[in-house]
């Protein structure tokens, strides 16, 4: 380690509370698919901070519209119109079905704003006392009291209890259990088409059948959470579009301002009559900094047809990760995901591998014990994902 990266770890330990298990590195700047630390070492981000910048670091068109906006107006309260907010809302809901969107802050935000938008349209709309959300084992929605109890995942729920009440998860994939545990209490069912923080596992088209069944036997909502796997990410412009189905609701975020804090409930027209004026808000959401970011964001993407990118580059690193898998059954259990989120299972420990990827100059995440998570940016370059698959095999033949 470095005396520069010493002195900031430092700092950041004796002043900033201490939530997140950080990886050995201090990065100083970025540009595109490239970040340098303190010391100028350049990296290949196979991560964009968690599929947020999905335009890469730096993109100089985003910058410019930053500085443009920032220059002209940043913040309203949103008691105000501004043209900000419809021409991004505009754009949005020309990318699917929806016919209303709600600005947030963040994923988590978003994914709250989904749940209080089912209870209330049950409640005043349908004038029903459905107030449940079923959600899936292993599933990850939030950091708020109630997103984290919406998580299928017990680790990230040590401590905080009494949780709320109103939440049921069933078994991932399980059609039957899922169907258990509807009822005439059911509210909404809140699933993610790909489920990224337990390790990049896609739903199956089974499940999605006897979900789209139930929900027309029973009249629920179906609230399908985007943030991660929303805006192109997993090779269409939303990931539910894959399976041709169309949720009452569903959520975005990470990459939709690439870098700057931003989310958005999407729903269609019945679904927002749930919400009414007084019923919901926010104070930072949808401002015209943040709009205007976010709209040219979406311009780039259908502009560099980023959705398609993501399918073929998806596909090509896929089939060199399967030359690994089959050449290394040991070493490497599965390969899965869609578009450019991919999870790499092994079948050894995954610490050493990922430790020895970042020393070559590879940043990835590691998804528990053996699941490597990769989520580049989508303008990533053919030959960086080339030299990633080479160096991860050159590693696992030494594991």
């Amino acid at each position: 380690m470095s005396k520069a990266f010493e002195t900031l770890a430092a700092r950041d330990a004796a002043s900033i509370c201490h939530t997140y298990a950080r990886y050995p590195l201090a990065v100083a700047h970025g540009r595109g698919s490239r970040l340098y630390d303190l010391d100028g070492n350049e990296y290949i981000d196979l991560l964009s901070g968690i599929a947020v910048t999905s335009l890469g670091h730096a993109h100089p068109e985003i910058v410019e519209t930053m500085a443009e906006q920032a220059a002209r107006l940043t913040h309203t309260c949103n008691l105000l119109y501004h043209a900000e907010g419809p021409a991004l809302a505009e754009k949005l809901l020309a990318t699917c079905y929806a016919g209303k969107v709600f600005f947030a802050n963040s994923g988590a935000e978003a994914n709250e704003g989904a749940i209080k938008l089912a209870r209330r349209y049950m409640r005043t709309i349908k004038e029903r006392e459905a107030y449940e959300i079923v959600t899936l084992q292993g599933s990850f929605h939030g950091r708020t009291l109630a997103t984290l109890t919406a998580t299928g995942q017990d680790k990230i729920k040590d401590g905080f209890a009494p949780l709320p009440e109103g939440f049921v998860t069933v078994p991932f994939n399980d059609p039957d259990a899922l169907a258990a545990a509807v009822t005439d209490r059911t509210a909404a069912v809140m699933v993610e088409m790909v489920q990224g923080e337990i390790g990049v596992r896609p739903l199956s088209e089974e499940f999605v059948a006897a979900l789209e069944e139930l929900r027309r036997k029973h009249g629920f909502l179906l609230i399908v959470d985007e943030v991660q796997t929303g805006l192109c990410r997993t090779g269409k412009f939303w990931a539910h579009q894959h399976y041709g189905i169309t949720p009452d609701i569903f959520t975005a975020a990470k990459p939709l301002a690439n870098g700057l804090p931003m989310g958005a409930v999407l729903m269609c027209e019945e679904a927002a009559r749930g919400f009414a004026p007084g019923s919901h808000g926010t104070t930072f959401g949808g401002g015209p900094l943040l709009c205007a970011v976010a709209a040219k964001v979406l311009d780039i993407m259908q502009r560099d047809h980023l959705a398609q990118r993501a399918a073929e580059l998806g596909l090509y690193l896929g089939g060199l990760l399967e030359e690994l898998r089959q050449d290394m059954p040991d070493k490497v259990a599965e390969i899965r995901g869609l578009g450019l989120m991919i999870g790499v299972e092994l079948a050894v420990p995954g610490k050493p591998v990922w430790e020895e990827l970042l020393k070559r100059g590879f940043i990835v995440n590691l998804v528990g014990e053996r699941v490597l998570r990769l989520l580049p940016p989508l303008i990533i370059e053919q030959q960086d994902l080339e030299l990633f698959a080479l160096a991860l095999g050159a590693i696992l033949r030494k594991a």
